[in-house]
């Protein structure tokens, strides 16, 4: 696991006529450890092998995000982009879907992606930012230093996100804040 990201696992309760989910509570996640105040909610939906990402917002419209899985399910990417970074161009990955409800959370920092695995997945997330198109970034998802571990499902990607620089070709807007050691 990387220091900030974190991979939440809500209480479930449930019975005979469905189940119920809190999915955010500032002073419980709080406590957990999102330091976040969240300003904007977004949701897309994606067929199967639909690859987003590896996303990320410059200063000072970076983002911090908190995600979860609607309908379906999806491989979640994290990579760590912080200059001076121990794990730098590091990645923590998880599975989120419908049936596990875990959430995820992605600080500022990191470069965000994920592999729908079914089709008319629906993924919902949270920022602690708005989205500034002058502010937009990416990293190749397939970049081979990061070396993530994709899904075998054939990827359908955008032309916007095969045009990303790999992480050594892209400028470095994020820097490790050696202090909170």
């Amino acid at each position: 696991m990387i220091d900030g990201v974190l991979i939440l696992e809500p209480k479930i309760f449930s019975d005979e006529r469905g189940f119920f989910v809190e999915t955010y509570n500032a002073a419980r996640y709080g406590a957990a450890g999102v330091p976040a105040l969240f300003v904007q909610d977004n949701l897309s939906c994606s067929k199967k092998g639909v690859v987003r990402g590896l996303h990320f917002q410059s200063p000072p419209f970076a983002q911090g995000k908190l995600v979860q899985v609607v309908r379906g399910s999806v491989f979640d990417v994290a990579v760590d982009i912080r200059e001076g970074s121990p794990t730098f161009g590091k990645y923590v990955s998880v599975e989120l879907s419908a049936e596990n409800h875990r959430q995820f959370f992605i600080p500022a920092g990191f470069a965000h992606g994920f592999m729908a695995l079914e089709d008319d997945t629906l993924f919902q997330y949270k920022c602690t930012n708005v989205y500034a198109p002058d502010h937009d970034g990416g990293i190749r998802y397939d970049d081979p230093d990061i070396g993530i571990v994709w899904p075998s499902i054939p990827p359908l990607v955008s032309e916007k996100d095969l045009l990303h620089p790999y992480l050594s070709d892209a400028p470095l807007v994020f820097s490790f804040d050696t202090t909170s050691l």
